[in-house]
């Protein structure tokens, strides 16, 4: 039993919710700041199950679209439907449950989640098709990955309110959507920068094959150069968020991490072998979420920790 669960995580690379599932935590957070961060356990024990289901829908149809590529790559042969250790059956059937998963799980949070669910799979399934028609199918991960910060904001408010005021009416920043926007814009910028380095491994293959991506486009080092500032503008626009939020001490500790984290990816990028990828690659930007959450974490549930 152990080894079928182990082998079906495997299929959708269940460990890798790590890179979205902190954001939307950060956004779930700020979203229930009234009650220190904390939006009880029912929301937050469906926000779980959504980003799981959503993941794992949009994971078995990456693997499944992509079957025929997997197999004539030498890196990705060993894949699980290429290498036929899942069946395009039980991967189908996988992705049709998973995605029966998220609308259902959209129900009981609130109204708006369910009817904007259906959206929600298009957009985070539709990214696996783009490789076949645009050089920018990096920008339709981000874009994916970015529904996260926003559907656990509408999870917990119910609506998408840009412009809330306090009893005084003046404006209340620190309660308005526009936070989860800009950790929209973030992991948008983030997955750019992320996903050319990774695509670096396919770059020879992918021209063979007329798969596109912006390293296909620019050619490596250009690419590059376009992911380093991707991933400035992540860190800036994470600063803005910080400001906007009225965060302190504890989260700028968090950014400068993050900027060190960031400054050594690139290093690594241009100074090592691609075999690194898959293993601090990896790590490192799930150290990167990981590091953002604690930070926000900390000054929403913890404000104490401020520097006044």
């Amino acid at each position: 039993m152990f080894n079928t669960i182990r082998k079906w995580a495997e299929f959708v690379r269940l460990s890798h919710t790590i890179f979205a599932l902190p954001f939307a935590l950060a956004a779930m957070a700020l979203a229930a700041r009234d009650n220190r961060g904390w939006p009880g356990l029912r929301v937050l024990l469906l926000i779980l199950g959504a980003m799981v289901c959503a993941r794992t829908a949009a994971m078995a149809f990456n693997r499944i679209a992509d079957r025929q590529f997997d197999r004539l790559n030498p890196r990705t042969a060993q894949r699980h439907l290429p290498a036929g250790k899942i069946s395009l059956v039980s991967a189908t059937l996988l992705c049709a449950v998973a995605a029966a998963g998220l609308v259902v799980d959209a129900y009981f949070i609130n109204p708006v989640c369910f009817y904007l669910s259906p959206v929600a799979l298009v957009v985070v399934c539709f990214y696996s098709l783009t490789k076949r028609f645009t050089d920018f199918t990096h920008v339709f991960l981000g874009i994916a990955l970015a529904l996260a910060p926003i559907g656990a904001w509408l999870a917990v408010k119910g609506n998408f309110n840009l412009f809330p005021t306090t009893p005084n009416g003046w404006p209340a920043i620190g309660h308005s959507a526009i936070l989860a926007l800009l950790l929209a814009v973030a992991v948008v910028f983030w997955l750019v920068g992320f996903d050319i380095i990774y695509a670096l491994q396919d770059y020879e293959f992918d021209r063979q094959h007329g798969l596109r991506s912006l390293v296909v486009r620019w050619g490596p080092k250009n690419a590059l150069a376009a992911a380093f500032l991707a991933h400035l503008i992540m860190w800036l626009v994470l600063m803005v968020f910080g400001l906007l939020a009225g965060f302190r001490f504890a989260y700028y500790i968090g950014g400068a991490f993050i900027l060190l984290c960031l400054v050594a990816e690139h290093w690594l990028a241009r100074r090592r072998s691609l075999n690194w990828v898959n293993n601090a690659f990896f790590r490192l930007n799930a150290v990167i979420s990981v590091v953002f959450l604690v930070a926000t974490l900390t000054e929403v549930v913890f404000p104490f920790f401020r520097m006044h």
